[in-house]
């Protein structure tokens, strides 16, 4: 009874040791994700930068002691992630704003490989990635929907503003002191 439960657990054990595949790579055993830093990633065509991808990610590791040698390593795991997408495109051949998630996600997990090992990374999770363009429209002339727009105001009434005393009084939309053509009395030209 008792080589049985020891061979049990001799093979749980064993078992658990075994690196996750890359089909599995998304799910990973519980305590083997590791949460990455933001990922921008440059979009261009042709030399031309048309914007940036936001790349949110998670690397799976193949065991949780794995995790704590990919965490001790982060910052240089990024630090190469950052490079890699800066030094060749990320984007798909026919259609350049949209991220080639396969070809990023061998390059970024042979980049986190290189740094911490290779059976240490099961691979790489990918939970968002948005683009955003560097000039997202033609104009920026009406920006604010109508909907969200303040009501217009009504224009500014008109203000009586009293005249010299021997004058009558002058009317203003501005509520500034009236200009007069002739000089005050007792003044030279």
């Amino acid at each position: 009874m008792r080589r049985a439960f020891v061979s049990l657990l001799l093979i749980a054990f064993a078992a658990a040791r075994q690196p996750v595949l890359a089909a599995d790579a998304g799910k990973g055993a519980p305590g083997t994700n590791v949460e990455m830093p933001y990922l921008i990633a440059p979009m261009s065509q042709d030399g031309r930068l048309l914007g940036y991808s936001y790349i949110s990610s998670k690397m799976v590791a193949s065991s949780q002691s794995a995790v704590i040698a990919i965490r001790d390593k982060l910052a240089f795991i990024q630090d190469a992630f950052v490079r890699d997408v800066n030094a060749q495109p990320i984007g798909q051949s026919g259609n350049p704003t949209v991220v080639d998630s396969a070809l990023l996600n061998s390059r970024l997990v042979a980049d986190a490989r290189r740094i911490v090992g290779g059976d240490k990374v099961a691979g790489m999770v990918f939970t968002s990635i948005k683009f955003a363009p560097l000039h997202p429209g033609d104009s920026t002339l009406d920006t604010v929907p109508p909907s969200e727009r303040a009501p217009d105001l009504p224009e500014k009434p008109a203000t009586t503003v009293p005249g010299p005393t021997n004058g009558p009084a002058q009317t203003t939309a501005t509520g500034s002191a009236p200009a007069t053509s002739n000089p005050p009395a007792g003044t030279k030209h």
